[in-house]
C-alpha cells in the first residue's frame, strides 16, 4: 500500500508561522558496497532481463504499456496479439478504429478507455510525430493514457536510456530492502537515480520489478529462496521478530 505522504499541518516548533514543516529527503538505508552486492546478485541470475510484455517496435511498446495500467502482463500479452494481427503502426491503428480496438482488448480491465487512448495517441503521433514515438520524455507524456512511468518504461526499454520506472513492485522491494526508502514512486524513483551503480542503471528497472513480482511478493515474500536476503532490511527485521517471538 502507498504510504500517503506527511500532512502539511505537522510543522517545527520554531518555523515561522504557516510554515510546512519539510520533509528530509528520502535515502538509501544500505550502505554503497551493499548496493552494489544487491545488483551485483541480480545481474548474476538474470543476465539479460527484459520486459515480459510482447512488441515489435517503439509504437508496439508504447501501446502495450498503456494497456498494462491494471493488468498483468499475460493478460496483455494476449490482448496485444489479437490487436497486433490487426494494426502495429498509427496510422493502421487509426485506420482500425475505435471500436475494433475495443473488441481486440476487451478482455483486459479498463478497456474502454484504454481503447480511446490508444486511438487518440496514435493520432497525436501521426500529427505531431511523423508516426513515430519520440524519444522525449515530455512528449511522451503529453500523450494520452501516458505517464512517468509509461514514459520511463518506453524511454528505457526503447531507446536505451537509464530510467527507471516504479511500479508497484520496485515500490515493494524499494521500502522492503531499505535500497529505497519513499512514501511515494517519486520518491523512491529519486533515491534510485542516486544510489543504483552506473553499471547497472540500464537493467535496474527490470531487474526489481522482476524480483518484486517473482520474489519479493506482496503476499508471502519467498525470503528463504532470496538471492539477497542476507543484504535486505526486511529480512532482518522478520529474522529478529521471529527470535524475540520465540524466546
Amino acid at each position: 500500500m502507498l504510504r500517503q505522504p506527511a500532512s502539511a499541518k505537522s510543522v517545527r516548533s520554531d518555523a515561522p508561522p504557516g510554515r510546512a514543516k519539510r520533509r528530509p529527503p528520502a535515502r538509501s538505508r544500505l550502505g554503497r558496497a551493499t548496493i552494489e552486492e544487491l545488483f551485483a546478485i541480480l545481474a548474476r541470475d538474470r543476465p539479460a532481463p527484459a520486459t515480459e510484455l510482447h512488441y515489435v517496435d517503439p509504437f508496439t511498446l508504447l501501446v502495450a504499456v498503456v494497456l498494462s495500467a491494471q493488468a498483468t502482463d499475460v493478460g496483455v500479452n494476449k490482448a496485444t496479439a489479437r490487436l497486433f494481427a490487426k494494426a502495429q503502426t498509427p496510422a493502421a491503428m487509426l485506420e482500425l478504429g475505435e471500436e475494433a480496438v475495443r473488441e481486440a482488448i476487451r478482455t483486459i480491465g479498463l478497456y474502454r478507455n484504454k481503447a480511446k487512448n490508444v486511438i487518440e495517441l496514435s493520432r497525436l503521433l501521426v500529427e505531431r510525430h511523423g508516426g513515430l514515438v519520440p524519444n522525449d520524455r515530455a512528449a511522451l507524456e503529453a500523450l494520452p493514457g501516458v505517464g512517468r512511468k509509461t514514459a520511463n518504461v518506453v524511454l528505457n526499454e526503447a531507446f536505451g536510456e537509464a530510467t527507471i520506472a516504479v511500479d508497484t513492485h520496485i515500490f515493494r522491494v524499494g521500502n522492503r530492502t531499505g535500497l529505497a526508502p519513499g512514501g511515494t514512486p517519486l520518491e523512491v524513483e529519486t533515491v534510485l537515480e542516486r544510489v543504483v551503480p552506473e553499471p547497472y542503471r540500464k537493467g535496474a528497472h527490470h531487474w526489481l520489478i522482476l524480483h518484486g513480482r517473482y520474489v519479493c511478493k506482496a503476499r508471502n515474500p519467498d525470503c528463504p529462496g532470496c538471492a539477497i536476503a542476507h543484504l535486505c532490511r526486511y529480512r532482518a527485521a522478520a529474522l529478529k521478530a521471529a527470535g524475540q517471538s520465540g524466546s
